[in-house]
């Protein structure tokens, strides 16, 4: 009991540290005049998955591979079937009215290419700067064209639109209160994934199941919530391209740059178990976006219903 409870406070302590992580980061850069677009390409992305990327770290040091690596395919898998499935059956999501196609066919091809490389059996510095080439390329890519449409529409950075689109966006907060971010966000984000990765093997191994399993289904989950309650607000607020824009940003970058990042640390041995199921059920749901990315279908309640039921077997089948 006391393994769950530290699990679930480390948890906690994850969210309330990357929240407030982002939000000095964000306010920080907008007090020293950088660009709003340039900090939700980068700081806001990373700042969201500092959890995942803590987690990573903490679990490969600790020598347990299986937690980093399930932690970002359980993730994915989650935001796809979980994170669009529960909001769904709230509100349907207008997915017809956005056009994510571009950003879309890049997380295909990052998960291609992550799949790809997790053949050669483990995640070593070279699959790791592979990586973050791609995730270099595409972040350039997005940049160039933003910029290119705002020159081309007569707007210069930073522009107030941009600002609407970052909740955590208040470039008048004093610099005290930007620094208390950061701190906490600093210190609470490598405790709290420490207590996290430390419990969540401690009851692995207590109940017989594997430190993957974990990772896929526990860690996934817990790590994939913040974009939980981002997807159910923007599906109440009926800002669909918010949601689904969230759910494809997140599960490209933790491809990309978690695994990426976390290679630095220590190679990441990857176990037959992913490559026989799991890293196919994460292509398979990320496939399950088609309807709604190129053939302009709405998420609706029907939908919702599917993609949470899918995601139930699936934990199911790893539990079972």
């Amino acid at each position: 009991m006391t393994a769950w409870l530290l699990s679930g406070l480390g948890l906690l302590i994850l969210l309330l540290a990357g929240d407030a992580l982002v939000r000095g980061a964000v306010n920080l850069s907008l007090r020293l005049g950088v660009p709003a677009l340039i900090v939700s390409l980068t700081i806001v992305a990373f700042g969201t998955s500092a959890p995942e990327l803590l987690i990573a770290i903490s679990a490969i040091k600790e020598n347990a591979p299986g937690i980093a690596l399930g932690n970002v395919v359980g993730s994915n898998t989650a935001n796809i079937l979980l994170v669009l499935g529960v909001p769904a059956l709230l509100a349907t999501l207008h997915t017809s009215e956005c056009d994510s196609r571009k950003n879309y066919v890049f997380m295909l091809l990052a998960s291609a290419m992550f799949i790809g490389l997790a053949f050669f059996g483990v995640f070593t510095l070279l699959s790791g700067a592979i990586l973050l080439a791609a995730l270099g390329i595409i972040l350039w890519i997005a940049f160039r064209e933003a910029n290119n449409h705002r020159k081309s529409c007569g707007q210069t950075f930073p522009n107030s639109d941009d600002l609407e689109g970052l909740e955590e966006a208040d470039p008048s907060m004093p610099y005290w209160k930007v620094s208390i971010y950061l701190v906490l966000g600093l210190i609470g984000l490598p405790m709290g994934a420490h207590l996290l990765v430390e419990n969540a093997t401690l009851i692995a191994r207590t109940y017989g199941v594997s430190e993957t399993v974990i990772g896929l289904t526990l860690v996934a989950v817990g790590t994939s919530l913040p974009e939980l309650a981002t997807t159910v607000m923007a599906a109440l607020r009926r800002q669909a391209d918010v949601a689904l824009g969230n759910v494809i940003g997140s599960n490209m970058f933790n491809l990309l740059a978690i695994v990426g990042i976390a290679t630095f640390v220590g190679p990441i041995p990857v176990d037959a178990e992913f490559l026989r199921f799991d890293l196919w059920v994460m292509l398979g749901a990320s496939l399950l976006l088609i309807p709604f990315v190129f053939f302009k279908q709405d998420i609706t309640r029907i939908w919702g219903v599917l993609l949470t039921l899918l995601y139930a077997a699936y934990v199911i089948s790893l539990l079972v």
